[in-house]
């Protein structure tokens, strides 16, 4: 992950906390965000968890392609290319599922019903704010 991308600020570990924003509304689409992007924490994903709390995301980097399989509960997706806008968003993705979407650079993975809160949809823009 060498080339610019949209989430630097959260891998940089500066001060603040950080926030996932839609640029378009305004509005926080997760405010504890969580980061997989070595090899071994982008292949335990959220396997082994039992939910996820509102405003709660895993952002997957890089990939393109999830799964649900092993997954104990439903979760919304958002698909999203390397400068932040997301291409596509699936929403109350079941277990035993795959879901992808080509020309995505990263997944965030939130509980069900989180996008539709943060009123996220494809095309929209989507930054880590340090708060």
């Amino acid at each position: 992950m060498s080339r610019p991308h949209f989430l630097q600020p959260l891998l940089r570990r500066s001060a603040g906390t950080p926030l996932l924003r839609n640029t378009r509304s305004g509005l926080p689409v997760a405010t504890n965000i969580e980061a997989a992007v070595s090899s071994t924490d982008r292949r335990r994903g959220l396997l082994g968890r039992d939910g996820l709390a509102p405003g709660q995301a895993l952002v997957i980097a890089p990939t393109n392609l999830v799964h649900t399989f092993a997954m104990r509960f439903a979760i919304d997706i958002l698909f999203v290319t390397r400068d932040g806008r997301v291409l596509k968003v699936a929403s109350a993705v079941p277990p035993r599922r795959i879901a992808g979407a080509w020309g995505g650079f990263a997944v965030v993975e939130m509980a069900a019903g989180g996008a539709e809160f943060s009123d996220t949809r494809a095309g929209d823009v989507i930054e880590i704010v340090l708060s």
